[in-house]
């Protein structure tokens, strides 16, 4: 027999044998130990600027790890997570999380978002899901890797970030005084593994609620508010009318609104109080690059809700913009028609309207595009900043561009299907979970990956799932939990325990 076919049946063996070792010893001792530890760490409220918060997590990451048998170390906005090599020096294999999470609306949750509770076996609170279960995924793996003293020939590092829900600044202050791993795994989107992440844009205009010569109503837009996040698909959005004579008579313009045909999954409530009318409309939030899809629009339904019935001015401007941009879920009303066979076409939100904090008069509203290659960031902002234009000369609108909250730095991330760390990866979800051929995913999500060399993002959300990352009420099922933890253990041994992968990737990020 061919020496190289023996040495390749003996390596399979070798591999089949360590996984099993590994895994038993999950299943007898770490497996009843992922929900108890989960719902610890989801009761750390860690939304940004929540410092208090933040530095709790810490102090639980630091001491989970020491009572793991792991060393660990806090860096500033990273926590360093380590279990050595068998035999240093070696390669450093990284596992990359994040410990914060997005804003919530408490009062639309039907539980408390930070309370960590199992409910119908499901895992229930923010960053449950994203990305706090993957988290604990992480660490539990690399317990039972420790325990089973299986031979590593890799030091695994587990990096825990504190921005990539806002700012994501964290990781390149890290890579400023420290070296990245040798090659990583983001723990924080889809499996089988990722192999396109598009691109990040928001577009925001701003403009005063002021009227000017047109239209004339008999009242007033005093407020617009919508959404809670640019990453989330808004489920409340509100305008506040004032009528500006005597004798306030809502009920025209309220029997006409009723009228309208709401976009599916949207409701409609009317507020009167006096001279005041509260024009509230409600929807479904969902991650806006992974689940744009499960969202209901309460933005987009404001905006169909109330054309034709605004006096003319700041107000009907920024919602008919958002009527353009709501026009479906991949940007055609701003004439993005961009498509392509593997990376799809563009996710685009209609996310928030708020009052800028900075000018008590001027409102800004934002939306987020997943921008598909080839274009590039430059030449998005470019075609954007002169639809804006275009629709000011077209309308009679001044909408501004707000450079605080736009935002055009992002360019997608792709990698070849036959890269090798890609095929280990594949390979590894493959036989962990019986799917015989898994197709590499394309995600609207952005990760480390684009911010940490050598890295890739691999699971721990299952395919043909709605993701619940960012959605109200965010939930994984305990099962999945554990079976993407066992995934997480084959791909784990498969690389942990074999010779340095020279070349991880072909071509450089």
């Amino acid at each position: 027999m061919n020496a190289m076919i023996v040495a390749s049946l003996l390596l399979a063996t070798s591999l089949a044998t360590h996984t099993t070792a590994v895994l038993e010893h999950y299943r007898k001792h770490e497996a009843q130990r992922l929900v108890p530890m989960l719902s610890e760490v989801v009761r750390f409220p860690t939304y940004q600027n929540n410092d208090e918060a933040h530095a709790q997590q810490k102090e639980w990451l630091l001491k989970t790890a020491h009572d793991l048998g792991f060393s660990a170390r806090n860096t500033g906005k990273i926590v360093e997570i380590d279990l050595p090599a068998s035999v240093e020096p070696a390669p450093i294999l990284g596992l990359v999380v994040h410990g914060d999470v997005q804003p919530v609306d408490v009062e639309a949750w039907t539980i408390p978002p930070f309370e960590g509770r199992v409910v119908d076996g499901y895992m229930l609170g923010r960053g449950a899901a994203d990305d706090k279960g993957p988290l604990v995924q992480a660490l539990l793996a690399m317990k039972a890797l420790k325990e089973s003293r299986v031979r590593r020939t890799h030091h695994i590092r587990l990096l825990v970030g504190s921005e990539e829900e806002s700012d994501a600044k964290e990781i390149p202050e890290y890579l400023k005084e420290h070296q990245p791993p040798d090659y990583s795994l983001v723990l924080d989107s889809e499996f089988p593994v990722v192999v396109g992440e598009k691109a990040w844009d928001a577009l925001a205009v701003a403009t005063t609620l002021d009227s000017r010569p047109g239209v004339e109503k008999p009242y007033r837009v005093d407020l617009l508010d919508a959404g809670l996040s640019t990453s989330i698909v808004p489920d409340h959005a509100e305008a506040r009318l004032f009528w500006t004579g005597e004798h306030a008579n809502w009920q025209p313009l309220m029997d006409a609104l009723t009228k309208v045909a709401l976009p599916e999954g949207t409701r409609l409530v009317l507020g009167p109080q006096g001279a005041i009318l509260r024009v509230v409309t409600y929807g479904h939030s969902a991650h806006a690059g992974v689940n744009i899809e499960g969202g209901r629009n309460a933005l987009v339904a404001l905006a169909r809700v109330l054309e034709g019935q605004l006096p003319t001015g700041g107000a009907d401007d920024l919602l008919a913009f958002a009527r353009l941009a709501g026009q479906d879920l991949h940007g055609t009303g701003l004439g993005i028609t961009d498509s392509d066979p593997i990376w799809g076409r563009y996710s685009v939100n209609v996310a928030t309207i708020k009052r800028d904090a900075n000018d008590a008069k001027t409102f800004v509203f934002v939306t987020n595009l997943r921008r598909i290659p080839p274009r590039t960031a430059p030449q998005a902002r470019a075609y954007l900043e002169a639809f804006v234009a275009d629709f000011n000369k077209r309308t009679g609108a001044s909408l501004t561009i707000n450079a605080a909250k736009t935002y055009f730095e992002d360019e997608p991330l792709g990698f070849d299907p036959h890269e090798p760390l890609v095929q280990r990866l594949m390979k590894a979800y493959a036989r962990a979970t019986g799917v015989a051929s898994p197709k590499p995913a394309i995600s609207g999500g952005g990760t480390y990956a684009k911010r940490l060399p050598n890295s890739i993002a691999f699971g721990m959300w299952f395919p043909g799932k709605p993701y619940p990352g960012h959605d109200v009420d965010e939930k994984i099922s305990v099962d999945d939990l554990q079976r993407g933890a066992r995934v997480l253990i084959d791909a784990l041994v498969d690389i942990a325990t074999q010779p340095r992968i020279a070349h991880p990737f072909m071509s450089t990020k």
